[in-house]
């Protein structure tokens, strides 16, 4: 595992210029994805009632006029395309930023440099499949998942009782959607190798403890820092705050291709 994370930490160094560009893309994104929420959320809570001073009576009345609402009438409809339009552009880039990152770590060398550009060329057109195919099966149990969460949402009478009748089914599509995305992973790098997509996921899969043990321990890294970064932010509050937390965006960017670097040198290492 150390060799594995040191040398995906050198492969991610040489690929710095496509962690700044990768820190922009995220940013335009989350920007975008912010101001989207923002518009939606912030108008329902402040219809939300009091709850210290109207009793759950009021509460329950709220929850009533929701289910109403989103039920009976075509009040979520702008939502849910502005919505779909937002993650069809994301999945339009998505796989094009993919294909050239997973090419350049297959042709990686001290003399020859990066090869990003000529990835997204290469290999754009399978990885985005993949992408495609992938995504569709992480959200295939959403058609059973959210109606059902939906109707227990409206029904509970405070967010921990939903949370805890729906944190079980939230468990179960997150390890779904864990372990699709690491055998699609697999595919992707097989794709943008030449290695073949079949002849990877088959090796994927032989080999699936050792591909999913540094992707977990890379995730637990990055969350590690992730808390660390939040807990110092509130405790010194303010400018080093601020500072902070703009820096860590860019810190996170790099724990990404971190991750996927050294992915791909446990991937490779099972290849030979």
């Amino acid at each position: 595992m150390k060799a594995h994370i040191k040398q995906g930490w050198r492969l991610a160094i040489k690929h710095f210029y496509i962690i700044i560009m990768l820190f922009l893309y995220e940013l335009i994104w989350g920007f975008f994805l912010y101001r989207t929420i923002e518009g939606i959320v912030v108008p329902v809570l402040k219809r939300f009632p009091d709850t210290y001073s109207s009793g759950s009576h009021a509460v329950q009345l709220f929850m009533t006029e929701a289910q109403f609402q989103l039920l009976k009438t075509d009040l979520i409809q702008p939502y849910a395309w502005l919505f779909c339009g937002l993650l069809a552009g994301r999945m339009i880039i998505t796989p094009f930023l993919n294909a050239g990152l997973f090419h350049s770590l297959h042709h990686m060398t001290d003399e020859a440099g990066t090869k990003f550009l000529s990835g997204i060329r290469k290999v754009w057109k399978p990885v985005a499949l993949l992408y495609l195919i992938e995504t569709a099966l992480t959200l295939l149990p959403a058609i059973w998942l959210l109606p059902r969460a939906l109707t227990k949402l409206l029904a509970s009478n405070s967010l921990l009782e939903f949370a805890q009748q729906a944190g079980p089914w939230a468990a179960g599509w997150l390890a779904w959607a864990v372990l699709i995305h690491l055998l699609f992973l697999t595919m992707q790098f097989g794709a943008a190798s030449g290695t073949g997509t079949l002849r990877s996921l088959w090796g994927g899969i032989v080999n699936f403890l050792p591909f999913a043990g540094i992707s977990l321990l890379m995730w637990g890294i990055g969350a590690l820092l992730s808390m660390t970064v939040a807990s110092v932010s509130m405790m010194w509050a303010g400018l080093f705050a601020l500072v902070l937390h703009q820096g860590y965006q860019m810190m996170r960017t790099i724990m990404k291709v971190w991750t996927v670097a050294a992915q791909y040198d446990v991937w490779q290492s099972k290849q030979a």
